[in-house]
């Protein structure tokens, strides 16, 4: 009977050890799920069960997260850190984190990301980083994140992104980037160029409104022409000029919606469009010149042409007649001729 108590006692204590459920928290052990969602919290419960597979810890009042808030839910595949007071996300946070597919982290007051902050997320498919204060991404954001299908960065202070942030993300499928102050000058040029592209290979984009310069703002950077960036340093040794037709021809049938300078304000004058710039279908323009040209020079051999052949018909036709009254003369002659010789030989036989 002991032997049993103390089995029994060894199973209930090795389950708390496994889902030992925080108070404040509802834990669901059939789908390792542990909400902690709107409880005032302001840290991270250091109790949680260590088979959790889904943890809820949005609307809560967390400002910091750090390497050792995760490090005993290593199986995490889904985390929600929303709309909490989170300020700052320290380089190690997700060191273990090797299984998180979602990570939501919309609704805080994060204004910096440490370039290795994701650098653990290898399974990671959905980032969120709406509604927040971020003004740069790293460049390292897509060095392990590559596998991303979603990219939230709604609501945040950036201006431009670099291209090739961007270009690491080859399974990108949605990306939301709206409500951000974009500066549409010649440093947004490489942005531009992959979200045409990134449209041309099917993706989905919401809305990138210009907020500068002044002759640009509130239209949508993927409506501007390429033409109007031409005037920018890096247009003609980048951007092959073909490809860029391409791309915008099929942006403008489809009807859908980095180079990371200094001078990020649009007041950089070298970087400004010319007065006057060249109209946005300039191929098909030339195309129709060149199409009329070819057309009027037929014409116009077929009315040279149409020309010799009236001179030499009417030269040959003069020649004709000319000979037709020759012989017509000389018959005329002969005929009188014959007349004279037989008037004596009539007058001989009378």
């Amino acid at each position: 009977m002991k032997g049993g108590l103390l089995f029994a006692s060894c199973v209930i204590m090795i389950f708390h050890a496994t889902w030992g459920c925080p108070e404040v928290c509802n834990c669901q052990p059939s789908s390792r799920t542990v909400d902690c969602s709107y409880r005032g919290l302001l840290d991270v419960p250091s109790l949680l069960p260590s088979q959790t597979q889904v943890l809820y810890l949005q609307g809560n009042q967390i400002r910091i997260i750090n390497h050792t808030s995760f490090i005993n839910v290593l199986g995490l595949r889904v985390l929600d850190l929303s709309n909490n007071s989170i300020s700052r996300v320290p380089p190690y946070t997700f060191h273990y984190l090797h299984f998180l597919q979602v990570l939501n982290l919309t609704n805080n007051f994060i204004h910096y990301l440490e370039g290795q902050v994701f650098t653990p997320l290898l399974a990671l498919k959905k980032l969120d980083l709406s509604f927040n204060n971020i003004s740069i991404l790293p460049e390292t954001l897509g060095n392990s994140t590559r596998n991303l299908t979603f990219l939230g960065l709604k609501n945040n202070h950036l201006q431009t992104v670099d291209r090739m942030v961007l270009e690491t993300f080859t399974d990108l499928k949605i990306l939301l980037a709206k409500s951000n102050p974009w500066q549409c000058s010649c440093p947004v040029l490489g942005l531009k160029f992959w979200l045409e592209n990134f449209l041309y290979k099917g993706g989905i984009i919401d809305e990138l409104i210009c907020t500068s310069p002044e002759d640009r703002k509130g239209k949508d950077l993927l409506k501007i022409p390429f033409e109007l960036f031409k005037s920018c340093p890096l247009f003609i040794t980048s951007f092959p000029m073909s490809n860029i037709h391409q791309h915008s021809s099929e942006h403008r049938n489809n009807g859908r919606h980095g180079y990371h300078g200094e001078h990020m304000d649009g007041s950089h004058h070298e970087c400004e469009p010319k007065p006057k710039p060249r109209p946005a279908n300039l191929r098909h323009a030339i195309a129709t010149v060149v199409i009329t040209g070819v057309v009027c020079g037929i014409v116009c051999l077929m009315m040279l042409a149409a020309a010799v052949y009236g001179c030499a018909y009417a030269a040959i036709m003069a020649k004709y007649h000319k000979e037709l009254k020759e012989v017509e003369r000389m018959a005329s002659t002969t005929e009188h001729g014959s007349s004279e010789e037989k008037e004596p030989l009539d007058s001989s036989l009378a």
